[in-house]
């Protein structure tokens, strides 16, 4: 279950060194989480134009319609999954930035939002105190990322530390297993992702191929033990 975020804007508000009027659009499925976010921004007083969309498709339209500077985005939504929503809003809008603002702290996660076209990479744990210094790298044209995570993920892509089996799967792959090892069935993973049955049950089966597990039941026990648990189940 998704938490809302801690507010705490007393050491950025005095450190303010973002421009006037930077557009910036909220993309989260929980509004409480939305309005925590929105808190920390407006509290800068720096003046920034938030806006907030529950969905992919909703930021979409309102990207259509608006200018827009920064989409911070979550990764985990129903519908339209956050790396779905980035690759599109680096195709149809490249003069909007990415930040992704997500629960998922393993390094996996990051790597797979950077290759989508994000240009930060924050966790919710760390949105109080690093929220306004990434937005404002990010808005810069800059790349931001959480320390202790950014090592983690040199370590992997220079071979320091074991890549997981888990990342041999395309993003969808990767989206349908996290709803599997949620306990979410075919048919509601189907819905959630606009997708048939069938071609949800052909995802499972080549997650199964490519991971060498044999069962449902071995799916879930590889997910738990690697942290791949979405938020939470589909409504």
């Amino acid at each position: 279950m998704k938490e809302g975020i801690d507010v705490d804007v007393s050491a950025q508000t005095s450190t303010c060194r973002c421009p006037s009027g930077l557009r910036i659009i909220v993309v989260d499925d929980h509004a409480v989480v939305r309005e925590g976010l929105v808190r920390i921004l407006e509290g800068t007083g720096c003046g920034f134009a938030v806006a907030e969309a529950s969905s992919g498709f909703q930021a979409l339209e309102w990207l259509r319609r608006n200018p827009v500077d920064l989409a911070i985005v979550d990764l985990s939504m129903p519908g339209m999954s956050g790396i779905d929503l980035i690759r599109r809003v680096r195709s149809e809008f490249p003069a909007t930035a990415v930040l992704v603002l997500s629960m998922h702290a393993e390094e996996q996660y990051a790597m797979r939002a950077f290759k989508a076209g994000a240009s930060g990479y924050v966790t919710k744990d760390r949105a109080g105190a690093e929220l306004v210094d990434a937005v404002l790298k990010v808005a810069r044209g800059g790349a931001y990322v959480t320390e202790s995570l950014a090592e983690r993920v040199v370590q992997q892509l220079n071979g320091t530390s074991e890549v997981p089996r888990h990342e041999r799967l395309s993003d969808r792959e990767h989206e349908v297993l996290r709803r599997i090892v949620a306990g979410e069935r075919l048919a509601d993973i189907a819905n959630a992702l606009h997708l048939s049955i069938k071609t949800v049950s052909t995802h499972k089966r080549r997650i199964q191929d490519k991971l060498g597990l044999p069962s449902t039941a071995a799916l879930v026990r590889y997910g738990m033990e690697q942290g791949l648990v979405a938020d939470e189940p589909v409504r």
